[in-house]
């Protein structure tokens, strides 16, 4: 794998435990509906995710990671769309996407 990759990948590991750690040991989602500032914040490492995502898939476009073009375009939603954002679906790939991801992240570094 291309050093490059690798660094994007980083990215995207580190923005996911940053998320982690926004919300700490409580993931309540009417406190997170509630805070800008960590509604904000968590939006932003999502915007990080989608663009490390969109830089691996340009040097390889069939990079195995499941659901890598809905990643980036979530980024593209969440930056564009700004005043669409939905907090329930940011919720969602919080709770269920985001986990998933990070275990895949995970496994491919370590296998390369």
């Amino acid at each position: 794998m291309k050093r490059e990759i690798k660094k994007y990948l980083y990215d995207v590991k580190i923005s996911i435990e940053s998320i982690d750690e926004y919300l700490g040991g409580k993931r309540d989602f009417f406190e997170y509906q509630n805070n800008k500032l960590l509604r904000r914040a968590i939006e932003r490492e999502l915007e990080i995710i989608g663009e490390a995502m969109n830089r691996a898939l340009k040097l390889d476009p069939d990079i195995e990671i499941q659901h890598a073009r809905q990643i980036v375009d979530t980024r593209n939603w969440v930056i564009h769309g700004y005043d669409k954002v939905d907090d329930v679906v940011i919720w969602a790939i919080i709770s269920k996407h985001l986990p998933a991801l990070k275990i895949e992240i995970d496994e491919f570094l370590e296998k390369e």
